[in-house]
């Protein structure tokens, strides 16, 4: 009887130790948010890389914890795969990525990425109970929890964990079967007292980018009704976009990538949406961007006396022409001095110029590179002329491009 009940006080005791650390670590973070969904394939993970990417860009330090044991697809969405986390006085240390954003997945803790994870409930709940005490998350403003769909072990196990988690974003797409299990996502949150923050309708319509038409292929507007009719904030629709799906396969942050594409700037939308309903409003109003069309692409031309300049670094102003590709009609070209020369200047200031693509002569390959980073495409190869005469044959794919005759 003596050794039966020591070996009890030992377990408690260690259970005590254990929620002593685990209080510590949730204490550094201000802010936890889950992301639910009634059902798989909605794009929930999706929407969660990119809103802690988005929150990210705004300036707050935001975790990114994927704990969907059985199809972890944050290191996937995030170029991460094929990383492994390091270890530091005990503590599992999270991957960076870009200044504000860590991420932390089982999947970088398997083995093999394609071993089936074959755990019951209670093993899920410690695994998920180290992935927050025994990670080195630091001081965040926010922690976005990317649960599996349902309402089974993991959210629930992570809600109990969280002890008084900030609230839920529920991920929807518009149809009704969707919609009805989104709203046991709900039941599931009122039942257990956890604040649901909004609903966002995912994959609500698509824009095509030649013609500017829109088609709801999955309906639109099932996610709002439910928002209403549960009484709940709806924070949005976020369109079915290809470079979504490109991003997705090639592990690239699809908002951070394209953040000046309309689809990107609806996730800002939403994460400010949700920093002004979680921070009480105290974030400063910022200024609205002036609204661009689903249509319009903005070109930038590099010249030189007037003309396209071959050397793309060598060039005096920018022509900025804007087309709408729906009528394949120059709406406006300005002309515009860029900023002295430096390693990433330009790459950074066309991009806050919200330019889609550059049309040059010739251009290296790390600029090539620093330019997608920021979502600007670029074609090189282009003959020397008039910058709107070059952007009009691009646009009627009667652009001519040869040899990329700055390729250093």
């Amino acid at each position: 009887m003596t050794n039966e009940c020591k070996v009890r006080k030992d377990e408690t005791l260690d259970e005590a130790l254990e929620s002593i650390a685990l209080e510590k670590r949730l204490a550094e973070i201000k802010y936890k948010i889950v992301v639910l969904s009634g059902k798989g394939g909605v794009g929930k993970s999706t929407t969660a890389a990119n809103l802690a990417t988005s929150l990210a860009l705004v300036g707050r330090s935001v975790g990114l914890l994927d704990i969907d044991f059985h199809g972890p697809s944050i290191p996937k969405l995030m170029g991460l795969e094929n990383r492994k986390v390091g270890v530091k006085e005990n503590l599992l240390m999270p991957i960076g990525y870009g200044e504000n954003l860590k991420v932390m997945s089982l999947g970088f803790l398997l083995q093999n990425a394609d071993d089936a994870v074959i755990w019951r409930g209670p093993i899920k709940m410690g695994a998920i109970k180290q992935l927050l005490k025994d990670v080195d998350w630091g001081r965040l403003d926010y922690l976005i929890v990317d649960c599996p769909p349902g309402t089974g072990d993991e959210p629930l196990s992570i809600v109990q964990l969280l002890k008084n988690p900030t609230g839920a974003v529920v991920v929807t797409q518009p149809q009704d079967l969707s919609v009805a299990d989104v709203q046991r996502s709900i039941s599931f949150c009122e039942k257990l007292s956890l604040r649901v923050l909004g609903v966002i309708e995912n994959m609500s319509g698509f824009v095509c980018p030649h013609c500017g038409a829109t088609v709801d292929i999955f309906k639109s507007g099932g996610g709002e009704r439910l928002a209403k009719t549960m009484k709940v904030a709806f924070l949005g629709k976020i369109p079915i976009d290809p470079d979504i799906v490109l991003d997705g396969d090639a592990g690239r942050p699809f908002a951070y990538f394209h953040n000046k594409s309309e689809t990107a700037l609806r996730f800002e939308e939403i994460v400010h949406q949700l920093i002004h309903s979680v921070e009480n409003g105290t974030l400063p109003k910022r200024k609205e961007k002036d609204p661009m069309p689903a249509t319009l692409r903005r070109y930038a031309v590099p010249t030189a006396n007037d003309m396209l300049c071959q050397h793309f670094g060598h060039c005096e102003q920018f022509v900025f022409v804007d087309v709408d590709l729906a009528t394949r009609q120059i709406l406006k070209s300005e002309v515009k001095t860029p900023p002295p020369h430096k390693p990433g200047v330009l790459p950074k200031w066309l991009h806050e110029e919200r330019v889609h693509i550059v049309l040059a002569g010739g251009m290296g390959t790390r600029a090539q590179s620093l330019f997608e980073q920021n979502g600007v495409q670029v074609v090189t190869g282009a003959a020397v002329g008039r910058a709107e005469d070059i952007v009009l044959a691009h646009v009627k794919g009667e652009l001519r491009t040869g040899e990329n005759v700055c390729d250093h």
